[in-house]
């Protein structure tokens, strides 16, 4: 199922999303988009701020390996349309969980991972009333309310005079924030990043700053567990505050750090997070 050789960045990932299927649901007065690989039991991804379902361009196809891979785009970015005003975490996860309820058969349930803004919405999605998730995964998860470290230092691709510039620009951007080792942004990485943030409609800063997730956590009744890259600028140098706080929460919850990764660990990292979701899973299901 991998891309052929020597194709383009965009070729690449429209060879991906082609691989699937595509389906809608409702989002306010517009559709909310899904695309959906493999065949097996449900696992659900919710991307990032600013993303789309090509945060996870590195993950579905080898997921799908085992699972039924079902991948948001979420409400006001990439292809989906815009919430409701003025949304919230928990007006956006109504959203996105009831989209899902449309596509796992009733009855059966389903995994959720969600990455940055994604996991603070799967916080949020898992505690809901009837919520039919089996495990939730946060991966470099927002909404925690803890320190972070410095601000990355960003620069307005909006400025920018050429397609030229624009890449160059967002390639740094990368490097300040989303991947740790520069020799890893590569050209797949600067397509997804100008595609995604070219997209992105909703503000989801505001939100991710905030305690969100955690005062929803005590409401998610299944297991937990945390994936960080240790190189992750929106976390670093405090994971011993995150993983206090979440065993706080939930003493049993699952806590891991891939060495050498940034913020897009399932980028940069995606053989070792792949191997690391998949074991997760299994342990889930196994009970362990």
């Amino acid at each position: 199922m991998d891309a052929p050789a020597g194709i383009t960045p965009p070729e690449i990932a429209a060879h991906i999303a082609d691989g699937g299927q595509r389906y809608t649901s409702p989002c306010g007065n517009g559709r909310m988009v899904w695309h959906v690989w493999g065949e097996g039991p449900p696992l659900v991804l919710l991307h990032g701020g600013f993303g789309s379902w090509m945060h996870w361009i590195r993950n579905v196809l080898p997921l799908s390996l085992r699972y039924t891979v079902i991948a948001a785009d979420l409400p006001g970015l990439g292809d989906s349309d815009e919430a409701p005003a003025p949304y919230t975490a928990e007006s956006l996860a109504d959203i996105v969980a009831a989209g899902i309820d449309a596509r796992v058969p009733q009855g059966q349930r389903y995994h959720l991972v969600g990455f940055s803004f994604g996991g603070l919405l799967g916080g949020h999605v898992a505690g809901l009333p009837g919520s039919r998730a089996a495990s939730l995964t946060l991966v470099g998860p927002g909404g925690l309310g803890l320190r972070r470290g410095p601000n990355p230092d960003l620069r307005n691709w909006r400025r920018a005079a050429s397609e030229a510039e624009r890449a160059e620009i967002q390639r740094h951007n990368l490097a300040a924030f989303m991947i740790a080792e520069p020799s890893r942004v590569d050209d797949l990485a600067v397509h997804v990043q100008i595609e995604n943030t070219r997209r992105g409609r909703t503000r989801s800063r505001p939100i991710a700053v905030t305690d969100t997730l955690a005062r929803a956590l005590p409401r998610v009744t299944v297991p937990v567990t945390a994936i960080w890259g240790d190189r992750d600028v929106t976390a670093a140098p405090y994971f011993d505050e995150r993983k206090s706080l979440l065993r706080s929460i939930r003493p049993d919850s699952g806590f891991h750090l891939i060495p050498g990764a940034g913020h897009w660990v399932q980028y940069e990292a995606a053989d070792r997070f792949n191997a690391l979701l998949l074991d997760v899973l299994d342990r889930t299901a196994s009970g362990g």
